[in-house]
C-alpha cells in the first residue's frame, strides 16, 4: 500500500478510508463493535456487522451517552447515530512492510466513569505518534449504561468495550503498520484504573504487553454496594435497575440519573461510606466473573506478571476538584475533619495524619489524593514488583504554571504532557496557549520515556522493588530517588485495596 491522500484500510466489517495528515494516516471512527442499542442495549458487545463500499472514516465518532457535569462534551443529545464504540488511528508506518511494524500504544480515557470520548482535543494522538509508533484511541460504555449494576445485564459493560477494542487492535492494527504483538496499554484516572481492572481480567489476558497507569484510582465496587447504588439511580426514574425498566429508557434521562445521584451523594455516607465523599456512583464491579477479583490482590498473585507496568501519580492530585469547586483557600477544619474521618481507614490512619500538623486545607488535599491516587498507585507498583513483574515507578513534580503555579502537578497534568498537546482542551487551562519552553521540553521527555516503554519494556530509569522504591521524580530536572513520600508510604503500608463494601444498614 502508498501513502495516499485518501488512504484505505481493510479491517473487520469492511474498508475503511482515512486521511493523510502531516506525514501520518489517520483513521477516525471505525466501529469495532455494533451500537449498544435496542437488543444490544446493556449487553456486552457484539462483533460489528459488515458494510458494503467503502465507509469514511475522517470523522470521530460520537462520544457514549454521558454526564455533562464535568463540561467534557455538551448536554449528550440522542439521535440515530448510535455508534459509540469506535477507535481512532494515528501512524507513520502505514504501507511498511511487516517486518518493519512499529509498537502500538492504545489510550483509554479518565473521566470518573461518567463522562470522556476519544475526540477529545487533549487526546489528539498525532505528536506522540510522530514518535515512531502507532496511536490508538478508544470510546466505551460510562455512567449506567457502561457500569451500573443491572438486574439480567451483563456487568462491567464500560470494561468489556475495552477488552472488545483491544480485540480489535489485535485483529487489524497489521493493515496500519502496528505490530499486534507490541501492544501497550496507557490510560489516565477512570482510564488507568481500567487498566488494573484489564491487568486482572482473563478476558483481557494476551491483548496487550505492557500497561501504564498514569493516577490510578482503586475505588472499586462490591456486588451488594453496585447493587445498593444501581436501586438509588434507577429510583431517580421511579423505576428499578432491572433490564426490564430500563432498556427503554432514553440515554439522556439515564445520564441525568446519575448525575442526579452524584449531586447528592454526600447523604448515602451511612451506606456507600468512602464512596460518599467521591464525584461518582460509578466504578467496576469485582462481580466475580468478569472481573473475578479485586485488582491489587490479583496482581499480588501474578496475574500480570508477564506484563511490564509503568506506574506514577502527580504531587498534588487533588487539588484540580479543590479548585473546580471554587474552594481552594476555603476549606475549613470542618470540611477536612469530615473527609479525614471518611476516608481514613482506620483510626490510626486519622490520628497519623494529626499529628503531621496539617492546615485545613492541605489536609483536606492531602488525604483525598493520598487515598484516592497515590496510595492506590504505589500499592499497584508493590503489587506487580512482589508478584515478579517488571514495574517502574513516577511521580510528576512540574507545577502548572498557570494562575502562578497555583494548581501544582495535579490531577490530569500530565495528560498534555504524555501526547504534547500543551495548549488543547484542560491543558489550556493548566499550562496556556502559549506553552514555556520548560512544559515544551518536559514533554519532549515524557513522550520519548512513554513510547520508549513501549517500544523496549523500559522507560529509561530504574526498575522499582519494595526495598530500595526507586522513583523517578518527573521534573524540568527529574531525578531517581527513593520514594518521597515515605512517611506516607508507612501510614498505609498495612492497607489492602480492598473492593469498597455496602455498609449494614
Amino acid at each position: 500500500m502508498s501513502i495516499t491522500s485518501r488512504p484505505e484500510a481493510q479491517v473487520g466489517g469492511g474498508t475503511v478510508r482515512g486521511r493523510s495528515e502531516d506525514g501520518l494516516v489517520v483513521f477516525r471512527g471505525i466501529p469495532f463493535a455494533q451500537p449498544p442499542v435496542g437488543e444490544q442495549r446493556f449487553a456486552a458487545p457484539q462483533p460489528v456487522l459488515p458494510w458494503d463500499g467503502v465507509r469514511e472514516a475522517a470523522a470521530y465518532g460520537p462520544p457514549p451517552p454521558q454526564s455533562s457535569a464535568f463540561g467534557l462534551i455538551p448536554p449528550w443529545e440522542g439521535g440515530e447515530d448510535h455508534e459509540w464504540l469506535t477507535v481512532n488511528v494515528w501512524s507513520p508506518a502505514y504501507g511498511s512492510a511487516p517486518a518493519a511494524a512499529l509498537p502500538v500504544m492504545v489510550w483509554i480515557y479518565g473521566g470518573a466513569f461518567l463522562a470522556g470520548h476519544a475526540g477529545q482535543p487533549d487526546y489528539d494522538g498525532a505528536t506522540l505518534a510522530a514518535q515512531g509508533v502507532v496511536v490508538v484511541t478508544l470510546n466505551y460504555r460510562l455512567g449506567m449504561e457502561g457500569f451500573a449494576q443491572i438486574e439480567g445485564a451483563s456487568a462491567n459493560r464500560g470494561l468489556l468495550d475495552q477488552v472488545a477494542a483491544l480485540e480489535w487492535v489485535r485483529d487489524n492494527i497489521a493493515a496500519f503498520g502496528g505490530d499486534p504483538d507490541r501492544v501497550a496499554v496507557f490510560g489516565e484516572s477512570a482510564g488507568a484504573a481500567s487498566i488494573a481492572a484489564l491487568l486482572a481480567m482473563p478476558r483481557a489476558a494476551g491483548l496487550f504487553r505492557r500497561a501504564i497507569t498514569q493516577s490510578a484510582s482503586s475505588t472499586f465496587f462490591s456486588p451488594e454496594l453496585a447493587d445498593d447504588i444501581a436501586v438509588a439511580c434507577a429510583a431517580e426514574l421511579g423505576l428499578r435497575p432491572t433490564l426490564a425498566d430500563l432498556s427503554s429508557v432514553d440515554p439522556t434521562a439515564l445520564a441525568a440519573a446519575g448525575d442526579a445521584v452524584a449531586a447528592k451523594m454526600a447523604q448515602y455516607e451511612d451506606r456507600w461510606g468512602p464512596v460518599a465523599h467521591t464525584v461518582t456512583p460509578f466504578s467496576p464491579v469485582v462481580d466475580g466473573e468478569i472481573l473475578p477479583t479485586d485488582p491489587w490482590q490479583a496482581i499480588a498473585a501474578g496475574s500480570a506478571r508477564d506484563i511490564d507496568l509503568v506506574v506514577g501519580h502527580n504531587r498534588e492530585e487533588y487539588r484540580l476538584f479543590i479548585a473546580q469547586a471554587g474552594q481552594l483557600g476555603r476549606i475549613t477544619d470542618e470540611q477536612a475533619t469530615a473527609v479525614l474521618r471518611g476516608l481514613a481507614p482506620r483510626p490510626e490512619v486519622e490520628a497519623a495524619y494529626r499529628a503531621r500538623g496539617y492546615a485545613a486545607g492541605e489536609l483536606y488535599e492531602r488525604i483525598y489524593s493520598d487515598w484516592l491516587f497515590d496510595m492506590p498507585s504505589l500499592h499497584l507498583a508493590e503489587a506487580h514488583a512482589t508478584a515478579g513483574g517488571r514495574s517502574y515507578l513516577y511521580r510528576l513534580n512540574w507545577s502548572a504554571p498557570a494562575f502562578g503555579g497555583a494548581f501544582g502537578a495535579c490531577h490530569a497534568l500530565d495528560i498534555g504532557l504524555v501526547f504534547g498537546n500543551l495548549s488543547a482542551g484542560l491543558s489550556t487551562l493548566l499550562i496556556g496557549e502559549q506553552p514555556p519552553a520548560d512544559a515544551v521540553a518536559l514533554s519532549q521527555w515524557m513522550r520519548s520515556a512513554w513510547t520508549a516503554f513501549a517500544t523496549t519494556g523500559t522507560p529509561g530509569w530504574p526498575e522499582y522493588d519494595t526495598e530500595q522504591r526507586l522513583t523517578q521524580l518527573i521534573d524540568t530536572e527529574g531525578r531517581v530517588t527513593p520514594y518521597p513520600a515515605e512517611t506516607t508510604r508507612r501510614i498505609w503500608a498495612d492497607h489492602t485495596f480492598n473492593a469498597l463494601p455496602l455498609r449494614p444498614a
